[in-house]
């Protein structure tokens, strides 16, 4: 690999470990939340919940004009040119316009709350819409300034205040929920989280920006908002439609299903979120790596392109398949038989992740970071109208799983026009050798897990050695079984990768050396990369 794409990607796992971490930390924190609120509610008020926070979360995404990841694009172009003090200046003009944005969506869904209440069909639900529609103040807020955080290089800043709004919901939701306040002390414990979150992250990136202090820039703010909003005009329609994805989602569900299937549709996609542990971090930090790479260099796009989806695919692949096979562990761990049809909810959800190999995850942020902001918006026109005309269709005659199918179709199909059109545009590849090799060895390496598993033999072997009082505790085996199963599918797998040639040793050293530089990064990975080194050895010997 090239040095500058060397430099490239040690930025990248740098940022991306903060993420990685943070993420990680709050999604569990927010999966807890979710999980305890759905408990507490039960299926059908957790429905009742979630149809309120409908349109709160659509009109925020009005919001964005594209200005979040304009932001984090011109901070990696801007500071890779040296131009701090423009770049500082932006933010600034950019906190200002989404406050007054989303002060003037917060008084449209304050006043119109009971009209919204109708178009959902919960009539008698004017009251908690309004409760939510207080977020927007403060969502807005913290949206700029977290994007302003990754765009920085401060993501220990992002994560900071992300977990901050994470605990907050959990713990003030929680409280008011046990205090007998239900839907309306879940959603003031949403609200509440937003409210802490940007006290905490605007004084934060105040501080920040005046300790970079820098000679004014010449540029106006009609100026900066040109440049952000010229980025982002494109993006945001791209961004609009795909955020209103989730939204009509439970709009239909609504319409053709109980409050009691949107419930375990929730639980189940809850779960699913635990994969954003690993799609996050990489999409948002693929963003600021392809924006430092110049759109001329056509052989680098191609060489970084394909590593960063191979390396993609390698985490994600893995993850996706554990999750679909212990689908029914996972959420009887936590509910038993509380949400019934949330396990085959969540095995048929996870089947968006196959699609990473294809560039699910890195096709928009090579074209946002290159600034092809207009192909973005083509393949989430494919994305939503795809959705739009099947989803109705799909979930009228299959109830949720008719749901879930409708977007496998769509997000497929968006996702092969976003491949084609990187070809088109990029000459980009995929490798399609490695990528075979990885969806073989994570289907192969489950295979000793799923045979334990379904067999029964740890859970039999666990009841019967197990302290009769231990036993009380019913998800005891099950647990068992998903913890015994996940270790021995991650030595298979790991071994399987060099046994497969998915990474040779020449790529290992690459990695090793790219990690070695963050430190507490290159603690982590040197186990696995000396395992894997030694399983590759062996092979070599034979």
């Amino acid at each position: 690999m090239a040095d500058e794409l060397v430099k490239v990607a040690e930025d990248s796992a740098r940022g991306g470990l903060f993420l990685i971490v943070g993420t990680a930390l709050s999604t569990v924190i927010m999966a807890v939340s979710s999980i305890l609120i759905g408990w507490f509610l039960g299926a059908e008020q957790y429905g009742r919940y979630t149809v309120a926070l409908i349109m709160p979360q659509f009109l925020f995404l009005l919001a964005d004009f594209g200005i979040n990841q304009g932001i984090t694009k011109f901070s990696a172009s801007l500071s890779t040119k040296g131009e701090t003090n423009r770049l500082l200046r932006i933010i600034r003009d950019a906190i200002l316009l989404k406050a007054l944005v989303g002060l003037g969506l917060f008084a449209v869904n304050y006043v119109f709350a009971d009209q919204f209440a109708i178009v959902l069909d919960r009539p008698d639900l004017g009251f908690e819409v309004r409760i939510a529609a207080i977020s927007l103040l403060f969502q807005v807020v913290f949206a700029v300034t977290t994007s302003a955080f990754v765009g920085l290089d401060k993501t220990e800043f992002n994560v900071l205040t992300t977990n901050v709004q994470a605990l907050a919901k959990t713990i003030i939701s929680i409280v008011l929920v046990l205090l007998g306040l239900g839907v309306v002390g879940a959603l003031i414990g949403f609200v509440a989280s937003y409210v802490a979150a940007a006290a905490v992250s605007a004084p934060l990136l105040l501080l920040l920006l005046r300790k970079r202090q820098a000679p004014e820039s010449d540029s106006s703010i009609v100026d900066n908002l040109k440049i952000l909003l010229g980025y982002g005009s494109w993006l945001y329609i791209s961004l609009l439609l795909t955020g209103c994805i989730p939204i009509f989602q439970n709009f239909v569900l609504a319409h053709f299903t109980t409050d009691m299937d949107v419930g375990n549709y929730k639980t189940a996609t809850n779960f699913a979120t635990l994969m954003t542990i690993l799609s996050f971090p990489i999409t948002t930090m693929l963003l600021p790596a392809f924006a430092k790479l110049d759109i001329s260099a056509t052989d680098k796009i191609k060489t970084f392109f394909r590593l960063a989806n191979k390396y993609t695919t390698m985490l994600v692949i893995p993850a996706t398949v554990f999750m679909i096979a212990y689908a029914s562990e996972i959420v009887h761990i936590v509910y038993q038989s509380k949400f019934e049809a949330a396990p085959a909810y969540l095995a048929t959800y996870c089947l968006l992740f196959f699609l990473v190999g294809l560039g699910y995850l890195t096709v928009v942020s090579l074209f946002n970071g290159l600034g092809q902001t207009r192909l973005t918006l083509t393949i989430s026109l494919v994305l939503f109208l795809t959705l739009l005309v099947l989803s109705p269709i799909l979930t009228s005659t299959f109830g949720v799983q008719g749901l879930i199918t409708a977007f496998l179709i769509a997000s497929t199909a968006c996702t092969v026009s976003g491949l084609y059109l990187a070809r088109m545009r990029f000459q980009v590849t995929l490798g399609a050798s490695s990528l075979v090799k990885i969806y073989l060895a994570a289907v192969l390496a489950i295979v000793p897990s799923a045979a334990l598993l379904y067999t029964g033999v740890i859970r039999g072997f666990v009841s019967a050695v197990s302290p009769s009082f231990l036993l009380h505790f019913g998800f005891l085996p099950e647990l068992v079984d998903f913890a015994i199963g996940g270790i021995l599918y991650v030595l298979i797998y790991l071994a399987m990768v060099p046994l497969a040639g998915i990474m040779t040793d020449p790529e290992l050293q690459t990695v090793s050396r790219i990690t070695k530089r963050i430190h507490f990064l290159g603690s982590v990975v040197a186990p696995v990369l000396k395992y894997m080194k030694r399983i590759l050895n062996w092979k070599t010997r034979i």
